[in-house]
């Protein structure tokens, strides 16, 4: 490794550019800037670009999905490279989409390799727009990712457990909500109703499905006392609940939630699940919306029931909590309070950046 540096650096190795993934984001975007303050240069290397991306996340078209995981080799290639150049290489998920295990490898053998992920990610699971693809993928290669890298990092203990079977350097980090831009907004909505939110994705949109129910008894019950809205999948459609999913957009993201006066993460109770960082309900409890969770994984740690926030698991469970919040504002209000200093005591970035840090100086100790 070169000794003339003008700083400690860091390839960056990840899928999406920057500000387009919620995984990317809140995992660790957010500390880029506080690394560069204290001497590091950070490098990004994504494999999609934005035209690259409308292609390879829509269903078909898959001869120009085949040249994208032909360049993705091409670009690691370029990566591997150089990459004796930097003091550390970060891996978010995987180098490349495929079941290879290569370049994590190599790079291993050339600098400090540290990877980091949120989800379950040892078990397959390809998304609908890409199931032609799936005899590509090995989830099993996460295993020995893991067992390459010289730090990983784990988004909650769960994950941890999983990854401490082969490798002994593993931490925590939760993923984490900068509560500087995370400030709800005002008059984000005209209408009087109490409105129940869900935030999430086009690949996440299934999980939503786990609270009809609930939510069609709930509508019953209130009528136009209540809305329901759904930011992420701009396709989504249920004319019995009335709701017509909206984009999500990064320069809107922060007002479309701030429009929600009950924020709801519901999950079915399996292995996929149980890995999950617990994203949705830690941006709503960030902006003061009293939330409610289904009890799986992380969500029993973040949320203490009737506290911070509600965990509901069975649909009448659902309802009750539901029914409490829409009738008691200040129920509202003081759980969106206590589940705002949650965050910020523990999930925030403001509260977890010097840990960051430190765990990066102690890595490389240049």
């Amino acid at each position: 490794m070169p000794s003339e540096k003008e700083s400690k650096s860091i390839l960056f190795i990840v899928n999406n550019r920057k500000d387009r993934s919620p995984g990317q984001r809140f995992r660790f975007e957010q500390y880029l800037a506080f690394l560069e303050a204290n001497g590091y240069r950070c490098e990004f290397s994504p494999l999609l670009n934005e035209r690259d991306d409308k292609i390879f996340y829509a269903p078909g078209n898959y001869f120009r999905k085949f040249l994208i995981l032909l360049n993705s080799y091409v670009k690691r290639t370029g990566n591997l490279l150089k990459a004796r150049n930097y003091d550390a290489i970060f891996v978010f998920r995987e180098a490349v989409y495929t079941k290879s295990t290569f370049f994590e490898k190599q790079f291993a053998k050339r600098s400090k390799v540290v990877f980091d992920f949120d989800d379950s990610i040892w078990l397959q699971n390809v998304s609908e727009a890409n199931k032609r693809f799936a005899f590509l993928k090995n989830a099993g290669k996460t295993k020995d990712i893991i067992g390459y890298s010289h730090l990983v990092i784990a988004g909650n203990e769960y994950l941890a457990d999983y990854a401490r079977k082969f490798n002994r350097n593993v931490v925590i980090i939760p993923t984490t909500i900068d509560t500087e831009e995370y400030v709800r907004s005002t008059n984000s909505r005209k209408d009087e109703t109490v409105c129940i939110g869900w935030s999430g994705s086009k690949t996440t949109i299934q999980h939503f499905s786990h609270a009809i129910e609930a939510l069609k008894i709930v509508k019953e019950k209130y009528g136009n006392r209540i809305s329901i809205r759904v930011i992420g999948d701009e396709n989504y459609e249920n004319k019995m609940l009335e709701i017509q999913g909206l984009p999500w957009k990064k320069t809107t993201e922060i007002a479309d939630l701030s429009a929600i006066d009950i924020g709801i993460m519901p999950l079915p109770d399996d292995e996929w699940s149980k890995g999950k960082c617990g994203l949705k309900g830690l941006q709503y409890m960030a902006l003061e919306i009293p939330t409610i969770m289904s009890p799986v994984g992380v969500n029993s740690v973040i949320i203490q029931d009737g506290e911070n926030g509600m965990l509901a698991a069975t649909t009448e469970e659902w309802v009750i909590k539901l029914s409490q919040l829409i009738e008691d504002k200040e129920l509202r209000m003081r759980l969106g309070k206590a589940g705002r200093k949650t965050v910020a005591e523990g999930y925030s970035v403001e509260a977890l950046k010097n840990r960051y840090l430190q765990l990066f100086n102690e890595l490389i100790k240049v």
